[in-house]
Formats: C-alpha cells, structure tokens, sequence
C-alpha cells in the first residue's frame, strides 16, 4: 500500500483530502505547512505528496523546490491542489517540478486519479 503525505493548512481541507485518499486506499500522513511536510517527508518517506500553495511560511511552491534539491526527495512526486486556478499558476508549479497540479474544489475520483497517476 503506498503512503501519501497531504500537506494543507486548511483542517476541513486536510481532512477532506486525507479521507479521500484513504478511501482510494492510501495511507496518510499529515501536515499542516510546509516546512513540517519537508520534515515528515524526509523522515516517513511517503511514494508522494499532496500539497496545497497559499501556505503561512513556506508555500506549496517552495516546497516542492526543497524537496526537489533535496537527494533524499528530489524523485518524491508531488501533486498540487490549489483554488490558484490561473495558467501561470499552472505553468510556475510545474516550473517548480509540480508532477499534476489540480485545482479546488476536486472530486474524489480526481485526487485518487491523480494520485494514481503518479504512483502507481
């Protein structure tokens, strides 16, 4: 069974994507920011993450760079889910070595999906 890291500073949000997933059957771990994601991310070694941009500190997008630079996570796929709907969202997070960046509000079957996706 893989293991997904949902990253989102949003506790009805978090929650929401975290049962998503484990109704797609995924394990979860979560966090509420990005620098506690980076952590977690190098410690559990989860097959992808799930994170959202508009973050306090740290945003989704200098996550993904972080763990992109970093050796230990620099292969970690890493799905975006953001109500930042703009191309030029699209087009920077993929810059940033976004694998699929969703946007808000996403079904169930979307995030399984994308999520699939990238690990399976």
């Amino acid at each position: 069974m893989s293991t997904v890291l949902v990253v989102d500073d949003t506790p009805s949000e978090l929650m929401l994507m975290s049962d998503y997933l484990r109704e797609g059957g995924y394990t979860v771990i979560n966090a509420t920011n990005a620098q506690e994601a980076l952590d977690k991310a190098i410690q559990q070694k989860p097959d992808a993450i799930v994170a959202d941009v508009v973050m306090p500190g740290m945003s989704g997008f200098e996550l993904c760079r972080s763990l992109k630079r970093n050796p230990a996570t620099e292969k970690l796929p890493i799905v975006i889910c953001t109500s930042k709907n703009q191309e030029i969202d699209r087009l920077w997070g993929m810059k940033q070595g976004v694998d699929v960046y969703m946007t808000k509000p996403f079904t169930r079957e979307q995030l399984v999906r994308a999520v699939r996706s990238v690990v399976d």
